[in-house]
């Protein structure tokens, strides 16, 4: 994936994640499987602005940003700690 993709992708996460958190705001329904997409959903939004970092650190350092690649959520995860 290329930057412009990523960025794609990043945006149509973003509006998938507000309208997860509206239905589960205004409890249109149990939420559960809300909150279940909802906490994959932000795992694979992590991994993607971790992605995009990479490509833009190597690019800035003059690396091939193509050598950038997806890491487990579970390595990404760890960051926020």
């Amino acid at each position: 994936m290329d930057q412009q993709e990523i960025l794609s992708r990043i945006a149509a996460m973003v509006e998938t994640e507000k309208a997860l958190r509206e239905r589960i705001a205004t409890e249109e329904s149990s939420g559960d499987e809300e909150r279940t997409q909802l906490a994959a959903l932000e795992r694979e939004l992590n991994q993607c602005w971790d992605l995009l970092r990479q490509r833009r650190a190597k690019s800035e350092f003059g690396q091939n940003p193509d050598e950038a690649a997806v890491r487990p959520s579970s390595q990404v995860e760890q960051y926020r700690s």
